[in-house]
């Protein structure tokens, strides 16, 4: 049974919405987490709010470029965006896809309910090509990837240097539309 065959996940108490301007502070402190503390973003300084800013106005319109937030009980959990591959027009057909959870909602299933959340809203959207790139080692990621139907096109060996050490990346593809 694949993705689009299976019933759609739910989690007790879980919701899904689009994400905006009042999600930025939280969205910014689950990415600084991952900052400061993984491998998983190359960034290696925390970002403010007013820095972030511009990567949350990408999804304004309702186009290939979708945010979308888990929330229970009011309090933010994580996101789940599309966002540009590449500059350059040609590519505008494919779309880079991203997960952040906070650290107390991993495990649970909020990465699935994420993403299928986010592959539904932009099948009719003229994407061909969802991509991913995949710090490694990442199991966990790896797994919710390949869950999805996003296969390994290649690796890019020791391409970030963060604490002290080189790190791989995984580029996994999945083929929409």
């Amino acid at each position: 049974m694949t993705v689009e065959e299976s019933p759609r996940p739910s989690i007790a108490g879980v919701s899904v919405r689009r994400g905006g301007a009042d999600d930025l502070a939280r969205l910014t402190e689950i990415y600084n987490h991952y900052i400061v503390h993984t491998p998983i973003t190359f960034d290696v300084e925390p970002v403010t709010v007013e820095q972030r800013r511009p990567w949350l106005e990408q999804f304004a319109d309702s186009g290939r470029r979708r945010l979308f937030v888990a929330e229970e009980g009011g309090a933010v959990l994580g996101y789940a965006d599309t966002h540009q591959f590449r500059q350059k027009a040609a590519y505008d057909t494919s779309v880079e896809s991203t997960v952040y959870l906070a650290p107390e909602a991993t495990g649970r299933g909020i990465g699935s309910l994420l993403y299928t959340t986010l592959f539904d809203a932009i099948a009719d959207t003229g994407v061909r090509m969802a991509l991913a790139g995949v710090t490694l080692p990442n199991d966990a990621s790896v797994a919710l990837h390949e869950r999805f139907g996003f296969t390994l096109v290649g690796v890019m060996h020791e391409v970030g240097y963060k604490f002290g050490r080189y790190w791989d990346v995984g580029w996994y593809e999945k083929r929409l539309g």
